[in-house]
């Protein structure tokens, strides 16, 4: 037989695997981990396999070894307040939106369980059951109301049965069961990302490029809006500013003998308001006379009847 491991060997070399990874990993994200199994757990650490590192352990020591390397790496002191409850660290040095939807999408359906508090709205749905009319009494003692239907209890409507933040009761789970729904699905669940000593909330990962510029662009414009109401110049209402002096040096020279070549063109814009357009109808001429002439169907009609209706001519 082997040698038995020592605990304080055993805490040593946890302290130093979290040391090396605190170091080196600058990305890390927290997960909440209640109601995920050892081998949904085993499921997610193949899946992120050269991706992140998982890593688990009690809070207190999280929080010991987070402070003794606080000196070296001050923005850690940020992680302190995420370290509590049942949490977890995802080591990352990858792209965070990929791990993110990694984790998100390893979930496992779980049947409902009395005491536990419920994640979500469960709702029975109307419709057929699979259960025979000689258990009609258990659902009228949910007040649920039914009909039988080809000899079958059937549910005349959607039932809300949990509402999400309540415990599950006896008697729900036992109608979950009878029907064979598993209402609840368990998974990591994201709830702090650390980014290089920024700490953030993990909603940020859903941004993409085109809702940030969309974003800058709406901020830009507010900021030139706001600069001209108060009459501040800024570089965001620069062309705003040039767009309304050119306008106004327009409007102060246009009827003088001043000239310059952008007025130029404005003045020959307005003296012939139709040069710029196309003109009808010198594009209809080619496809008018392009068209085939008509033939005289009336002549020929004519030439057909020139004899007599009853041949007399």
């Amino acid at each position: 037989m082997g040698k038995p491991v020592d605990k304080a060997e055993k805490k040593a070399d946890y302290f130093s695997k979290l040391v090396d990874l605190l170091t080196n990993h600058p990305q890390i994200l927290i997960v909440k981990c209640d109601n995920v199994g050892s081998n949904q757990m085993q499921n997610i650490r193949r899946s992120l396999r050269g991706l992140a590192v998982v890593l688990m352990g009690k809070n207190t020591m999280i929080r010991k070894v987070i402070r003794g390397q606080i000196a070296a790496m001050p923005q850690l002191e940020r992680l302190l307040p995420a370290v509590k409850e049942n949490v977890g660290f995802i080591f990352c040095k990858g792209d965070l939106g990929k791990i993110r939807e990694i984790i998100t999408g390893n979930r496992v359906p779980a049947a409902a369980k009395a005491g536990t508090v419920a994640p979500v709205d469960v709702t029975v749905p109307a419709g057929p059951t699979g259960l025979d009319p000689s258990q009609t009494s258990f659902f009228q003692a949910l007040n649920i109301a039914t009909k039988i239907n080809k000899g079958q209890i059937e549910i005349i409507n959607n039932v809300s049965l949990i509402t999400k933040g309540t415990k599950v009761g006896n008697s729900e789970v036992a109608l979950l069961n009878k029907l064979d729904i598993k209402p609840f699905s368990y998974g990591l669940v994201l709830n702090t990302v650390y980014d290089n000593g920024s700490v953030y909330d993990p909603e940020v990962l859903s941004l993409t490029n085109e809702v940030v510029l969309e974003k800058f662009f709406n901020g830009v414009q507010n900021v030139a809006a706001l600069s001209r109401s108060v009459g501040i110049p800024t570089a965001a209402a620069l062309p705003h500013i040039i767009i309304d002096a050119f306008k106004n040096i327009i409007g102060a020279v246009l009827e003088s003998d001043y000239s310059f070549k952008q007025l130029d063109n404005i003045r020959n814009a307005l003296a012939n308001p139709g040069a710029s357009a196309p003109a009808p109808a010198a594009a209809a001429a080619p496809a008018a006379a392009a068209a085939p002439a008509p033939k005289k169907v009336e002549e020929e009609e004519d030439a057909d009847m020139g004899m007599g209706l009853f041949g007399d001519d």
